[in-house]
């Protein structure tokens, strides 16, 4: 046999459940609960209960119409086939949700799964009651205090997503999604407060000295604290700026929790086999319960939406990714939102557009790999100029001294050699060699220099050989005059 025993404590607007099970040691049964939510939707004009003790297997969607979730449940204390209903049928008027249904499936151990679309987005029964319960949370776990979600402590973050993870089956990767709508609902909580209990009575003192009726779980030290964050003048040029900025808002939607990707689930089981494109949906969460839009600017839109869409249909226009009805209707897209779908949608994800980084970076890299080319090619062109400089020099350099080092020379080999004899020659010799079109290297320079100086050396040995022999021949005439006498 197993004992449970149930601990209750009272804080609007939760009631906080405390189960413990007593099991004998000699029983060795363990209780198990799974959780499958069937019933996605909820409708005023059905309220019967359905024939129970059907036998599970795979169980066949419920009637959008029906206000019951259905769960299939196994145990080992009952049959695996059996089936549990929960009832929403004592629900009355719409006051502060607290949400006891969800605390009393907590107790049971049952948890409901949340569905999500194609897109990610959560739908459902399950989800709508899971955001309630978000919002009961945020509306009573977090503190009111004139700060910023990020300043809130991590722990009574932690604490919320325990409490919806044990409440709901989320899936994975739902903590973020989970406190980021904790994140809005308490700011829109703290927007409600002021904007209906405390800026209407400014100038009523009693009327703020106490936490409204409904929300008596709110302490009057922080109550004190917010009524005066919110009547500073700093609040004040804050509002002021927010309204203005409310006031731009032209066609505003009149959706309730389920959003729109709700309202998608619900055309989707309405109009089956027709295509729901976000003009639809974005036409359809700007209409009453009676399908009238009573604003006139939306009302044209919605009238403009529908010449669209039937020239699409006529094939008189086309429509290509985010050219839409919708785009052609109200004007290009916010970059980065998408229109009609509801937030956390990117245009990519809806559009199923190419990813744009890929090829932006590819083009990025050519034209940086370009303009590097260039830059190197430019630094290679003058390098090689000031390469040419400098051996235009050397070779110069070169030149000169070969000359000089053969001058030296003659001037040992010849006794009294006078350098400036070849100085005409020389001055008839080009300048600059390596100026000249047909240029010619160092070693044609220096045999040109050569030539002329082996022509010189020439002429000057022919004339001593002359001189030789001429003075040799005077002797001669001298020994014959001499031998005469």
């Amino acid at each position: 046999m197993t004992r449970s025993t149930v601990r209750v404590s009272h804080r609007l607007p939760l009631v906080f459940f405390v189960v413990s099970e007593l099991k004998d040691r000699s029983s060795s049964s363990c209780f198990l609960l799974s959780v499958k939510m069937v019933s996605q939707h909820q409708s005023k004009d059905s309220g019967s209960k359905k024939n129970e003790g059907k036998e599970l297997g795979m169980v066949a969607p419920q009637d959008k119409s029906s206000k019951k979730m259905k769960f299939a449940s196994s145990s080992a204390e009952t049959e695996p086939t059996s089936q549990t209903t929960i009832s929403d049928d004592s629900k009355t008027g719409r006051g502060m949700s607290t949400m006891p249904r969800v605390v009393k499936r907590k107790l049971q151990k049952l948890r409901p799964i949340v569905e999500y679309n194609k897109r990610g987005k959560g739908i459902g029964q399950a989800h709508s009651e899971m955001q309630s319960y978000i919002g009961v949370l945020a509306r009573s776990r977090v503190p009111l205090v004139d700060k910023k979600w990020s300043q809130i402590p991590k722990d009574i973050k932690e604490q919320i997503w325990e409490a919806v993870d044990m409440a709901f089956v989320v899936g994975q990767g739902g903590k973020n999604s989970v406190l980021s709508s904790a994140a809005k609902k308490w700011k829109d909580f703290k927007s409600t407060l002021t904007r209906h209990y405390i800026l209407p009575y400014t100038n009523d003192k009693e009327k703020l000295s106490q936490p409204p009726e409904t929300y008596k779980f709110i302490e009057k030290a922080q109550w004190d604290a917010f009524v005066a964050s919110r009547l500073s003048k700093d609040f004040e040029s804050v509002h002021s700026q927010h309204a203005q900025i409310r006031e731009k808002l032209e066609y505003n939607h009149r959706l309730s929790r389920k959003g729109y990707a709700g309202l998608e689930d619900q055309l989707e089981e309405t109009m089956p086999g027709v295509e729901i494109d976000r003009s639809t949906l974005w036409k359809r969460a700007r209409q009453d319960k009676h399908g009238n839009i009573p604003d006139p600017k939306v009302a044209e839109k919605a009238k403009l939406i529908d010449e669209l869409q039937k020239q699409v249909s006529e094939g008189k226009v086309s429509v290509y990714g985010s050219n839409d009805v919708l785009t052609m209707a109200l004007g290009p897209e916010h970059p980065g939102r998408v229109r009609g779908v509801g937030s956390g949608i990117s245009p990519r994800q809806y559009f199923n557009l190419p990813k744009p980084q890929r090829v932006s970076f590819d083009d990025r890299l050519k034209d940086s790999l370009r303009v590097l080319l260039q830059e190197e090619t430019k630094k290679m062109e003058a390098k090689a100029r000031e390469e040419a400089l400098r051996m235009e020099a050397r070779t110069k350099q070169l030149v000169e001294a070969e000359r000089e080092h053969f001058l030296s020379q003659l001037s040992q080999l010849i006794p009294n050699f006078d350098p400036s004899m070849l100085k005409p020659r020389i001055s008839q010799s080009p300048k600059n060699p390596m100026s000249d079109k047909a240029s010619c290297s160092g070693g044609d320079v220096r045999s040109l220099h050569f030539e002329d100086d082996t022509a010189k050396m020439g002429k000057h040995q022919e004339d001593e050989e002359k001189e030789e022999e001429k003075q040799e021949e005077k002797e001669k005439e001298d020994e014959e005059k001499h031998d005469d006498k």
